[in-house]
């Protein structure tokens, strides 16, 4: 899969996703859809049961990103995705799972 690369100023967001999002992989489809689209940060489950991701990079593919978000991986069920977009002020060399 080839990466999508994008020269805009860079843009970052904190999502909250809802649903049946732990326990389905979805914190690895995360981390897989942030590399395809060359973006850096974290994902996390909260004890809530919500996942949370803080992600930089382009606008363009943030928004790329987060339409993958919506869609979840094969098992999930995405019941609502809240983003807060918000001037980069996080420095970031990759993008990982946390605990």
């Amino acid at each position: 899969m080839e990466k999508w690369r994008d020269t805009e100023s860079e843009s970052c967001v904190e999502i909250y996703v809802s649903g049946r999002v732990q326990g389905v992989f979805f914190r690895q489809f995360t981390k897989e859809i942030a590399a395809h689209f060359g973006l850096v940060g974290y994902v996390r489950n909260l004890p809530d049961g919500r996942v949370r991701a803080v992600v930089k990079g382009s606008h363009e593919n943030i928004e790329r990103f987060v339409k993958q978000l919506r869609a979840g991986p094969r098992m999930a069920n995405v019941e609502s995705l809240d983003a807060k977009w918000y001037e980069p002020d996080e420095s970031f060399d990759d993008f990982s799972i946390r605990r």
